[in-house]
């Protein structure tokens, strides 16, 4: 098993943290941790790129749907960056593409 590492940026937008090895119910609580502690303003995006998580389990899906409600209690929104394929296949499953901004890498939008 991969241990979750993250590091964190701050952009002119708002942070970007990266997310990799894998995120499972031993792991996920300390990515959450980081989220709830990152200040947010009205305005921000949160963005969480995720092109190095190689494993992501329920717990994992459940601390995503967290930092956006982290976000949005701020008035911010929240981007998923880089979302592995096969993570991209379950919240497609699930309807969560519906939910997130989905975006293929931290490059801002256009």
């Amino acid at each position: 098993m991969k241990t979750l590492t993250t590091s964190h940026r701050d952009t002119a937008t708002g942070p970007v943290l990266h997310v990799a090895g894998e995120m499972d119910y031993d792991q996920a609580p300390e990515l959450r941790r980081q989220v709830d502690q990152l200040p947010l303003a009205p305005g921000q995006c949160l963005v969480l790129d995720l092109s190095g998580l190689e494993f992501c389990d329920s717990t994992g899906i459940t601390t995503l749907l967290a930092a956006r409600q982290h976000a949005l209690a701020a008035g911010a929104d929240i981007v998923l960056a880089g979302v592995p394929a096969n993570l991209l296949r379950v919240l497609t499953l699930v309807g969560l593409d519906q939910v997130f901004t989905l975006r293929p890498d931290t490059s801002p939008a256009s």
